[in-house]
């Protein structure tokens, strides 16, 4: 195991004196100055930075301690019913997004620093799962406030918006120009990514909430957006970015020469059945393994006519049945990327998923040209290495090569439709919000998604959860809005736990007081800084962690010939106890969680428990003033960083 190795043990040592070193250090200062500090410990609430690298802001420590046991939750409340609440506080889609989100919170996880990230996604995954199995219902306590909002988008940031707002009392009306909601979900990612019983499932509970939808209805065509200025209190703009951008170079107007979004879109209404013979994917974002994976699937058939080329279906000009009669065979699919492999900004796993299918990538080129036939129709994608002078591309000379090409595919980024609606146009293709995503100018519009910049569709749901406060602040009278906060995320509240216990938190009597110990209308010696400050593992005490190998989910690699029309699901999910055994490595960094060690190791027994009537989680522990003497020994072992020596200040 890696854990015995040189390397692991190497890392794993976290002693602040090594052999050898005689230089002296800050610490030996705190320890040999204790006796006259003139410091002791505050309890101080910091934002992990798993959240902070979180798009749609999720509580990503609540719902980790949640699972381990850590938060309890209220008496007759199962822990996954307690997590899955926690979770869609900021996202309504955990099933989904615990399947495709590429995770930039584990990225920013500060146990990589022991060995390796906690598997954040895989306790989604399972807790939204779980939800749907026991038909988990979103419960609305808001009142009706009698107002109406307009939402231009059926797809993650509209859905989301709609969630949030109908939590809030008012009532929401969706449009889109689609026969189903979903958007990118449903119509960009293959369902052997998001099995469609999910997406239904995710999607049905927010309807619940009396959500309300009118389909294939397009804003600013079917519909003009004044009519709807007259009609609602406000608009949230999520249409999406849905049409692909074309290959910017010469013969690209080839018919066969598609955009991934149009040919996402024709294999998920369940038109494309099958593509050519050799299929050229350029892009090398999460889009275009999509593409190829699909195309890899689908494979070709071995005798079609000109009705049934590829493009003609993609184009929605015919509808077709026939690969369902003919013998199909493995279509041969190389993906072309400028960057090499290794920088490619698709998932790595993806990547190594398409590879073991027997995708072809080639790295390190641009396409230069579409090679035509006689007819018209693409024959080939002519592709050269190149080198960035002054930042352009120069091909280098005799490096061009022609890729054979029944069916190109350009997967090199989207556009958004703005038929209608170009005011709102940047002249960039996009449109460009304030900071709380209200469009400038109309305190009424609000926008969210890939309309603003394509990219996560956890991003388009944090969008979401902040345009939807902007927009109920708008409805309350409020039109100028509050700066956000610095990490823009759900966050633990200390208040609400101890009213969750059942103790009164009073109001504020604003009288000047010495001391708050014995006030009920703060918490004693507890600051909370979680808006404005994540906490770097350098203020942890790692050498509290052990090693512990992370609970991987397992996915089915398929060959290339067992992919050929494969679209079943390839991860599975965790078990419950490998859900709560990988909960368990969370550091809930920022947080206490409850380790005995300030009590243990405090010199004076200035450090004790909370009396268990008055104890919640955040409030375990308090300090006796009249015993402490500074000396900084519960911050230095404290695992999470929750102790601090400030009061004094």
């Amino acid at each position: 195991m890696s854990s015995t190795s040189e390397d692991m043990d190497k890392k794993l040592t976290f002693r602040r004196y090594k052999n050898d070193d005689q230089d002296w250090k800050q610490w030996q200062d705190k320890i040999f100055d204790a006796d006259h500090s003139h410091l002791c410990p505050e309890y101080v609430l910091s934002s992990p930075p798993c959240q902070a690298s979180c798009p749609a802001g999720e509580d990503i420590r609540g719902y980790l301690n949640i699972a381990r046991g850590i938060e309890k939750p209220p008496a007759g409340v199962t822990w996954q019913e307690y997590a899955f609440r926690r979770i869609t506080e900021a996202n309504p889609f955990p099933s989904v997004m615990g399947r495709v989100c590429p995770a930039p919170c584990e990225s920013g996880c500060n146990r990589n620093q022991v060995e390796d990230f906690v598997g954040i996604n895989s306790v989604e995954h399972f807790v939204g799962d779980w939800a749907l199995t026991n038909k988990m219902a979103y419960v609305n306590k808001a009142e009706p406030t009698g107002k109406k909002i307009a939402v231009l988008g059926g797809g993650p940031a509209g859905l989301a918006c709609a969630y949030q707002l109908a939590l809030k009392g008012h009532s929401v009306t969706i449009f889109d120009e689609h026969e189903l909601l979903g958007g990118m979900m449903r119509y960009g990612i293959p369902g052997f990514r998001t099995p469609r019983e999910v997406l239904d499932g995710e999607i049905q509970r927010i309807l619940d909430l009396g959500v309300q939808t009118r389909m294939k209805t397009r804003v600013g065509s079917d519909i003009a957006l004044a009519q709807l200025e007259q009609e609602y209190d406000a608009i949230f703009m999520a249409m999406g970015a849905q049409s692909g951008r074309p290959l910017p170079v010469p013969g690209a107007e080839a018919p066969n020469c598609v955009t991934a979004m149009a040919f996402l879109r024709a294999f998920n209404d369940g038109r494309l059945q099958h593509v050519g013979k050799r299929v050229v994917v350029i892009g090398g974002g999460d889009t275009s393994i999509d593409v190829a994976t699909v195309a890899r699937r689908l494979g070709k058939i071995t005798h079609d006519t000109e009705s049934e080329r590829p493009e003609h279906i993609i184009a929605g000009n015919v509808a077709h049945d026939v690969a369902e009669a003919s013998v199909r065979e493995g279509a041969e699919v190389v993906l072309v990327s400028r960057a090499s492999i290794d920088k490619m900004h698709a998932n790595k796993h993806e990547i190594e998923q398409a590879l073991a299918e027997g995708i072809e990538i080639l790295g390190g080129v641009m396409p230069i040209a579409v090679i035509l036939g006689a007819d018209g129709r693409a024959t080939a994608l002519r592709v050269a290495e190149f080198d960035m002078v002054k930042g352009e591309s120069v091909i280098k000379e005799g490096t061009e090569r022609d890729l054979p090409a029944d069916l190109v595919v350009s997967a090199i980024g989207q556009a958004v439709d703005f038929t209608g609606l170009e005011e709102f146009n940047n002249n960039k293709g996009l449109i460009k919000p304030d900071s709380h995503y209200r469009f400038p100018g109309k305190k009424h519009i609000f926008v969210g998604g890939d309309v603003i910049k394509p990219h996560l569709l956890t991003t388009a749901i944090g969008h979401a959860s902040i345009a939807a406060e902007g927009i109920h602040a708008f409805l309350g009278g409020h039109d100028e809005l509050d700066k956000r906060p610095k990490v823009d995320a759900h966050r633990f509240d200390l208040l609400r736990k101890l009213v969750e216990k059942g103790m009164k938190i009073e109001e504020y009597n604003h009288q000047q007081m010495h001391g708050s110990d014995t006030s009920a209308f703060a918490v004693h010696n507890f600051e909370d800084r979680s808006a404005k400050y994540v906490i770097p593992s350098t203020e942890l005490f790692l050498g509290h962690f052990p090693f512990a190998e992370r609970h991987k989910r397992e996915t089915i690699t398929l060959n290339a010939e067992q992919a050929l029309g494969n679209f079943e699901e390839r991860l599975a999910a965790l078990n419950e106890a490998q859900v709560v055994a990988e909960a368990k490595r969370c550091m809930s960094c920022g947080l206490c969680f409850e380790c005995d060690n300030c009590v243990v190791y405090c010199p004076q027994a200035a450090v004790f428990k909370v009396k268990r009537d008055k104890s919640t989680l955040g409030r375990y522990v308090d300090t006796d003033y009249s015993k402490c003497i500074g000396c900084h020994i519960c911050a230095d072992v404290c695992p999470t960083g929750y102790i601090q020596m400030g009061m004094g200040e």
